[in-house]
């Protein structure tokens, strides 16, 4: 959603002029998506176009790990994609560096737009859902003999679970905000979990799943398809790109996209996983990413159950804490976030041997298709 904002936003435009753009700036209106950073939509007096981010840094403190991870990725990617690249570039500043302080706390990076594309908030049909698992799956392969220890971590210990639920207990522990007594079945609902949604951690601290250079944001929003043929382009917003598992960029894209509901959702009962779209969803990534091992593969069903765990916890812990992480749009807006996560993982738990039984199914379709 685009919001006309050119009047009266003349710090921003003054920003954009930071970086080479070609023209003056003739418009700027704001794109409304995510919960984290501040997106603009530059237009010059030429008609050219970009997009101008401000950076939150009370999320993201190391702005400088961010960008030398897209810079490194980046690299990587112009040597090894023959001339296709799965994510999108960032441009220098007229100074030479990959973003602008603006000596205010605030940091700014800008990309061209991309023509001819759109960036869909949810996927229309199940063929948009696979087109953006095409993109992400694309971006995996692309990635796959990128040294993954190379990445800082932008958010320390982003995907681990069992550290999620250590903060969640020092949230109860604390409840500064006196909220506890009315999310006690929530509070419940995720303990009785724990076990099961901390699956995946272990597996990798045993060594048995590969460490990968993961998106860690795999939103449909954050791929773009082209706006004729509808196939999947590039991927974007890479803040949280850093060292993970794949099941986690597979996950967070079923918790977010499969589901029949919006993520903040009041009705409950509109909440279901899609078994279509979750069908849709895993032929494009194991097509896309041919790369992944068998046990990689086997875990894909349980990445969609801990990453909307995870993130249902971390709604949780937010409103716990007072809301402090995840922007709000009205009272109570992160404990209906966490209601749907909630709800979704339980639907999970009831289509679980579906949701398995899809998985092995399309990886031996994928797999007999390569023998062709």
């Amino acid at each position: 959603m685009h919001t006309d904002i050119c009047a009266g936003f003349a710090p921003q435009a003054e920003i954009a002029r930071r970086f080479p753009i070609d023209g003056e700036v003739a418009s700027l209106s704001q794109i409304k998506s995510g919960h984290i950073n501040e997106t603009y939509l530059v237009t010059t007096d030429k008609g050219s176009r970009y997009i101008l981010q401000w950076i939150n840094r009370y999320v993201f403190p190391n702005v400088e790990a961010i960008m030398q991870n897209m810079s490194a990725i980046s690299a990587f990617l112009r040597q090894h994609s023959q001339g296709k690249m799965a994510m999108i570039s960032y441009m220098d500043t007229l100074d030479g560096r990959n973003y602008y302080d603006d000596g205010k706390g605030g940091a700014w990076r800008l990309y061209r737009f991309v023509p001819d594309s759109i960036c869909l908030q949810r996927a229309e049909t199940a063929e948009d859902f696979y087109e953006s698992a095409r993109g992400f799956g694309g971006f995996q392969y692309a990635l796959r003999d990128f040294p993954a220890e190379q990445l800082k971590e932008t958010i320390e210990k982003f995907h681990d679970t069992p550290d999620r639920y250590r903060k969640f207990r020092e949230a109860i522990e604390a409840d500064d905000c006196g909220r506890l007594g009315e999310v006690q079945g929530e509070v419940n609902f995720a303990l009785e979990r724990e076990e099961r949604s901390c699956r995946l951690q272990r597996l990798r601290q045993e060594g048995r799943l590969p460490i990968r250079a993961t998106h860690n944001d795999t939103k449909i929003n954050n791929v773009l398809l082209d706006e004729n043929t509808r196939k999947a382009l590039c991927v974007i917003d890479l803040d949280t790109v850093m060292p993970g598992l794949s099941a986690h960029d597979f996950g967070d894209a079923i918790r977010f996209g499969a589901s029949t509901a919006a993520e903040d959702e009041t009705d409950l009962g509109k909440v279901r996983l899609n078994l279509d779209y979750f069908r849709a969803f895993t032929r494009g990534y194991l097509e896309a990413c041919p790369s992944l091992t068998d046990t990689e593969v086997k875990v894909l069903a349980q990445g969609a159950y801990a990453m909307t765990m995870e993130c249902g916890i971390r709604f949780l812990t937010d409103y716990l804490m007072g809301d402090k992480y995840f922007a709000i749009d009205r009272e109570k807006h992160n404990l209906d976030r966490c209601r749907t996560q909630f709800k979704l993982a339980e639907d999970m738990e009831r289509k679980w041997e579906e949701m398995e039984s899809i998985v092995a199914e399309e990886y031996e379709r994928v797999k007999a298709a390569a023998m062709v």
